[in-house]
């Protein structure tokens, strides 16, 4: 079956950096757009970033540009996102999302990220 299993998530200082992994099985996962979303408490969940099945197309949300970025490993089914300067603002439950090429969606467990001093 479908499995999406993030990891990398925790406690961080603003302007430190944290790697997520999800790791993906169970699908064809090099034809599937891959996402990562976040959110906040008592906030609706919101796209931080998405990559395109091949890699060559990505797409951020506004306030992670410059700092934040997605990439795909299809060799080993894995999808990251490297946060770097992060910021307070940056905490919340980032979850994996896959979109499958037949229309059919994923989501994972999600990791928390907390950003504090």
């Amino acid at each position: 079956q479908v499995q999406l299993v993030e990891s990398g998530g925790g406690l961080v200082q603003p302007g430190g950096s944290l790697r997520l992994s999800c790791a993906a099985s169970g699908f064809t996962f090099s034809k599937s757009v891959m996402s990562w979303y976040r959110q906040a408490p008592g906030k609706e969940r919101e796209l931080v970033a998405s990559i395109g099945g091949s890699g060559s197309s990505t797409h951020y949300t506004d306030s992670v540009k410059g700092r934040f970025t997605i990439s795909r490993d299809n060799a080993n089914n894995m999808v990251y996102l490297q946060m770097n300067t992060l910021q307070p603002g940056d905490t919340a439950a980032y979850y994996c999302k896959a979109i499958m090429y037949d229309g059919n969606v994923y989501w994972g467990q999600g990791t928390q990220v907390t950003v504090s001093s």
